[in-house]
């Protein structure tokens, strides 16, 4: 089936308080943002503008960002260039190179190449989804997120006091039939390789337990799951990983469209955990007009509003409910939570 204009939902003719808020209550900190090759190619200086970026963001009450592709090797030193002079405003996460996981030299590799990165200004390190569903091992397997053959990388990253941030898995359609009954079918036709349902594939839940296995065996090392700790379908489940590992932190990146559609479960979950959560949109930043939707959404009751304004809703055909959250849940969520975990 193709994706059309047919498939949008009807004209809602709903007439209730509309809200815009272009900043924030208090200045915030985005967890979750891009600004390397990863999303904007391999020419990505080309792109985009660093002092016209933050002078946006700055209208938009960002006292800080934090950009989670700086990669490692001479990708790290390039996004570190890009970035220069602006240090204190553009946070850079790191990471190493996975695909060496089973040279005899990785542990010695893994703490050299942190230990000059953090020398460089890196302070913190992210994990993108290739680990658990696309690099493999010589025999043809996934490597498996909990593998041992990288718990130097955790160790370390404890060592030197850096957060990591991880993604994980996808939400749970992304592993189930393409059909009438997947409620994202229409981004899994357009994006047919976000699909991760068939047997080469670890299954939603295996994902789920190695998750956990990496976070219960690592309590030194602290961990932002991100994407609402992979699951934003099941805020109860996150939840009870949240009471047994105290070293373990969520962001709401890209997660508004869930969080959106379930506004009571939502409103409790951020209040209950709201020293566990952080702000993050998943900014680039040839698209930083997102900042005011997800201030709606966390600040104001407004109710079926859309959360994009994408003509077809790219993250599930529906529309959210503000959930008018107290200052003090919020001071949390946007700033203290970030300072926190950066050591700022």
């Amino acid at each position: 089936m193709n994706v059309t204009r047919n498939t949008l939902r009807n004209k809602c003719e709903l007439i209730h308080e509309e809200h815009i808020v272009n900043c924030p209550i208090i200045p915030a900190i985005d967890i979750h943002t891009h600004w390397g090759r990863l999303l904007l190619g391999e020419d990505y200086e080309s792109v985009y503008d660093t002092s016209e970026v933050v002078s946006r963001l700055k209208e938009y009450g960002l006292k800080a960002v934090v950009n989670l592709d700086g990669e490692c090797g001479e990708y790290f030193d390039r996004m570190i260039k890009k970035t220069e002079g602006f240090e204190n405003y553009i946070i850079t996460f790191g990471n190493v190179d996975l695909t060496r996981f089973a040279e005899r030299s990785f542990d010695e590799y893994v703490y050299s190449s942190i230990k000059r990165q953090v020398s460089l200004g890196m302070r913190g390190l992210k994990f993108w989804k290739t680990l658990g569903l696309s690099l493999k091992d010589d025999e043809g397997r996934y490597l498996r997120v909990d593998d041992k053959r990288l718990s130097i990388i955790w160790q370390t990253a404890a060592e030197f006091n850096l957060p990591v941030l991880i993604h994980i898995a996808d939400p749970t359609a992304f592993f189930k039939p393409v059909d009438f009954n997947n409620e994202r079918r229409e981004e899994l036709q357009i994006h047919p390789d976000w699909s991760f349902c068939g047997d080469d594939f670890y299954k939603f839940e295996e994902l789920m337990e190695m998750q956990e296995t990496l976070i219960a065996t690592n309590p030194k090392t602290t961990f932002v799951v991100a994407h609402c700790g992979s699951y934003s379908e099941n805020l109860i489940a996150v939840g009870k990983m949240l009471d047994r590992y105290p070293n373990m932190y969520v962001d709401i990146a890209e997660r508004i469209n869930e969080l959106g559609r379930q506004p009571y479960s939502s409103y409790d979950f951020l209040n209950r955990f709201k020293e566990r959560v952080l702000f993050g949109t998943d900014m680039i930043p040839t698209d930083i007009n997102r900042y005011p939707i997800n201030y709606r959404f966390l600040e104001t009751r407004d109710e079926y509003f859309d959360y994009s304004t994408h003509l077809v809703p790219p993250q599930g055909n529906w529309k959210i409910y503000g959930l008018g959250l107290e200052k003090n849940v919020l001071d949390y969520i946007y700033l203290k939570n970030a300072l926190k975990i950066l050591h700022m």
